[in-house]
């Protein structure tokens, strides 16, 4: 086998494989042989077909397996020799088209190489840690929040129309061509205006009616609604108006805190303070996160593979356009052409990728079986009742689990050059922290 060089520039690199007819022969009959006694062909013994006639039976079939792993063979051999790692796969071809049994195999191959990566002194890396407390004021403001959401409803004022917001108590009878339909009926029925739990129109209707008011909701069911038997259908609802409230924040005690799952309001107090922590821990480590990110980027420089800084182009002026192009779903759209503005946010993406892949290597970092799972059952969760079949869809794809294992990986790549690097904390009030977390987004 023969390989010569036909490509050194900067990443690129190619060569020109010869493997040899005798080669490729070498390997066919050391196969055939490696067969022969488990062979089995009419008008001979078990083991005792002749090599002729294994040749002219399975001869081509094995010849084309030989070839496939002698061109894998020298490729792997090429690597483990050169210390050459692809940034993406190699484009192989063979290049006598018009190939016979007894002429030698031409291949060639290129590819870009992972570049090398610069040494960086992560001891040198300053970082500011943003330290935010949760104190009582911020808790009773969560408090008041929770409150809105525990709303009840009070009585109205007497003769008060009620407002689209407010909650009405009534009866009613839906009929269809003058009869009453199954499932239409209801007596002592609380309805939320505004909340469109009813068909279209329906709640619009009831906007200023009082306590006491007979009125009759004329609507039509939807062309698609489930019971097939009122779809498309109007129906007239006679409703008697029972009651008119507005709603009222709930009270803040022990009663709205067991509401919640807590023992009583000191327990609640006690889980809004974790959750807040925890909540601006985390803001606190997105923002430090980033200073990290842009630290990196101004601490190494190193060529990058072209095809990969396309690839991420690409990907980042696609994924834009779907967001200013929301009502467009699937992919049957014109070709989007990245800008300079997206090939530069690449470039920073697929060096800062490179560094914490080469960093997290070298520091033996690892996602463990047990992340691996966390993460899948966390994502199963957006798809109820269907977890298992998400299961099933992500151990058959190793594509979705590298999405998944990618963010775990470089998570824990990152908190180990937070311990590496020096980090200072600096204590700031949680509005100072809204506007770092908001900086971040607008870059």
């Amino acid at each position: 086998m023969q390989v010569n060089e036909t490509l050194n520039e900067g990443l690129k690199r190619g060569y020109a494989i010869t493997i040899t007819a005798a080669e490729i022969e070498a390997k066919v009959n050391e196969k055939l042989v490696e067969a022969q006694p488990e062979v089995e062909m009419k008008g001979f013994r078990k083991g005792k077909v002749p090599m002729a006639l294994l040749k002219k039976q399975f001869g081509p079939r094995i010849m084309g397996e030989v070839m496939q792993e002698s061109v894998d063979g020298a490729m792997s051999k090429h690597f483990e020799d050169s210390g050459d790692r692809p940034a993406m796969q190699p484009d192989v071809k063979m290049t006598n088209e018009n190939w016979k049994e007894g002429d030698d195999v031409n291949v060639e191959m290129s590819y870009e190489k992972l570049p090398e990566i610069p040494e960086v002194d992560l001891s040198k890396i300053k970082l500011e840690k943003l330290v935010v407390k949760s104190d009582d004021a911020a808790v009773e403001e969560a408090l008041g929040n929770l409150a809105e959401t525990a709303q009840d409803f009070a009585d109205r004022k007497k003769g008060s129309k009620a407002k689209d917001g407010d909650q009405i108590v009534m009866d009613f009878v839906g009929k269809v061509d003058g009869e009453a339909f199954e499932g239409g009926s209801a007596e002592d029925y609380p309805l939320v205006l505004g909340s469109n739990s009813f068909i279209p129109g329906f709640e619009d209707q009831l906007v200023g009616v009082k306590e006491g008011e007979e009125k009759a909701v004329t609507v039509s069911f939807p062309e698609d609604y489930q019971a097939e038997h009122l779809a498309g259908k109007e129906a007239v609802f006679d409703c008697t108006i029972k009651a008119v409230k507005e709603p009222k924040a709930a009270e803040i005690n022990d009663e709205m805190a067991k509401k919640f799952g807590a023992e009583d309001l000191a327990a609640l107090k006690g889980q809004i303070a974790e959750r807040l922590e925890a909540e601006y821990a985390g803001a606190a480590r997105a923002v430090m996160k980033r200073g990290l990110l842009d630290a990196l980027d101004k601490a190494v420089s190193f060529d990058l593979p072209p095809s990969l800084v396309d690839a991420e182009a690409g990907q980042i002026a696609h994924q834009l356009w779907h967001e200013e192009n929301p009502d467009v779903e699937g992919h049957d759209h014109p070709d989007v052409t990245p800008t300079d503005e997206h090939k530069t946010l690449a470039e920073r993406r697929v060096r800062l990728g490179l560094l914490l892949a080469e960093l997290g290597q070298k520091a033996e970092v690892e996602v463990t079986d047990a992340e691996m799972s966390q993460a899948v059952m966390n994502q199963a969760r957006q798809y109820p009742g269907q977890e298992r079949q998400f299961f099933e869809f992500v151990q058959q794809n190793p594509q979705m689990q590298q999405q998944l294992r990618a963010p775990l990986f470089e998570d824990k790549v990152v908190d180990y050059v937070f311990d590496q690097a020096s980090v200072t904390e600096k204590e700031i009030s949680k509005d100072e922290l809204q506007k770092a977390v908001e900086a971040l987004e607008d870059e």
